[in-house]
């Protein structure tokens, strides 16, 4: 009987194993199709209504066949437990595919790491992962964005000012409390097979490439929020970590036995036509540049995100040696050496260009949408919080009477955005455009 003993042992074993789960593969993209939605859940930084705008922006250009609903949860000051707090009217009510997940700035509590704190930060944020898991999302963790501790040193956050202790904790340490939260999010990010997006690392290597060449350089005017060209950069972050398409067309034009042929990938081309010093042909591309407001420009210059997540190639091959102006619906866009237009041109920052404006034109409308419907709203959030937090606040009969007006304001501001919505959609929708190389005019 004891010699059988081991085979069997030996074979619970291995059946042991052979059931243990394989550990989950972390989300590296974000699928949405039409109808789906998705949460930005946050602090003050989400509330700001910038990279926020940004990513939306992206996705109203580059998918204008979808209707996708974006839905801002961010509130000024917040930590993970005042996320968790509004979770089911503020996060949930959405019915979300995707929420992403930043917070930790304020979690911190703007000091030397102290275990108890982050203790707090790490039970209220297993739970915000867990109840994101509940209502059958997927979360997108994000470590807290970058602390500019230069720029503390001058000008503490205005709510530690008046304590010399914490201001000298919150210049010395805080990025490295803040690096610590964030090594914690990606780990659980991974851990649960989630996605992660690293916003600290980017804006500081981004921030110190620029201040070798301009030591005043910044993008954080108070520390810890960033301007339109920091949030530029948390949206190219976002974006390219988790994997978003790189290429909005490309067209290659090619002379072959003196004849043009003109293809544009998955796009429409007709039209070609043309002889040995000019060619024309009609484009119709599926989707706009990702252009944003002009007080973003740096961010977007300096991430390179027109090439990186925005490419828009024309060449052209077979054109006689010269010099030629490359024309599109009757403007000049740019004039170009026929070795220029037969390597590549590409045209995603080109602001001459139609398709670039008509993309500035929906970016400029969802700004209007979010300065507002979203920030508004998230102010209303913000109010309810700080007007209830209280013990003995809630449930009173004030805090009811209160409810009713803010459901209301709130569905006005939600119903405004959707209208705002539909504007942006039919401004985004692609048109056939000529495009016209000609010989250029002698100077």
């Amino acid at each position: 009987m004891y010699r059988h003993s081991l085979p069997v042992t030996c074979l619970l074993m291995l059946l042991a194993c052979s059931v243990t789960a394989e550990p989950p593969k972390p989300v590296t993209s974000i699928d949405l199709q039409d109808g789906d939605s998705f949460v930005f859940l946050g602090d003050s930084i989400t509330h700001q209504c910038l990279y926020t705008q940004y990513v939306e922006d992206y996705f109203y250009t580059r998918y204008p066949e979808r209707r996708i609903h974006f839905y801002n949860s961010g509130v000024s000051g917040d930590k993970a437990g005042d996320a968790l707090a509004r979770f089911e009217g503020d996060v949930a009510s959405q019915r979300p595919k995707y929420v992403s997940v930043l917070l930790g700035m304020n979690d911190g509590t703007y000091r030397h790491f102290h275990r108890e704190t982050f203790d707090r930060y790490e039970t209220d944020m297993t739970q915000v992962i867990e109840q994101i898991a509940g209502i059958d999302a997927t979360a997108i963790l994000m470590g807290p964005s970058m602390y500019d501790s230069r720029v503390s040193v001058g000008q503490p956050p205005r709510w530690v000012a008046g304590n010399p202790d914490q201001v000298a904790e919150v210049t010395g340490y805080y990025a490295a409390v803040l690096a610590f939260y964030g090594a914690w999010v990606r780990d659980q990010a991974t851990h649960r097979g989630l996605g992660y997006v690293d916003m600290q690392n980017i804006m500081e290597q981004l921030t110190r490439a620029q201040r070798v060449e301009n030591a005043s350089f910044n993008m954080i005017p108070d520390a810890v929020h960033p301007d339109a060209n920091g949030q530029a950069v948390m949206a190219f972050a976002m974006l390219e970590q988790m994997s978003a398409s790189r290429q909005v067309s490309a067209i290659t034009a090619t002379k072959v036995n003196n004849k043009w042929r003109v293809a544009g990938g998955k796009d429409k081309v007709s039209d070609a036509q043309g002889d040995a010093d000019s060619l024309s042909f009609t484009f119709k591309a599926s989707s706009l540049p990702w252009v944003l407001p002009a007080d973003a420009q740096l961010g977007y210059a300096i991430t390179k995100s027109g090439h990186k997540l925005s490419n828009e190639r024309l060449r052209v091959l077979g054109l006689s040696p010269g010099r030629y102006d490359v024309s599109i619906d009757g403007t000049k866009v740019g004039t170009y050496s026929h070795a220029t237009l037969a390597a590549k041109i590409e045209l995603q920052s080109n602001d001459k260009t139609p398709q670039y404006q008509q993309a500035l034109a929906v970016a400029n409308l969802n700004k209007e949408r979010n300065d507002k419907a979203i920030h508004p709203l998230r102010g209303k959030w913000a109010q309810l919080r700080n007007r209830f937090t209280r013990p003995g606040k809630t449930g009173t009969e004030e805090h009811k009477e209160y409810l009713v007006e803010f459901d209301k304001e709130i569905a006005e501001l939600n119903a405004l955005a959707i209208d705002y919505e539909t504007k942006i959609y039919a401004a985004a929708q692609p048109v056939a455009r000529k495009y016209e190389i000609v010989p250029a005019a002698a100077e």
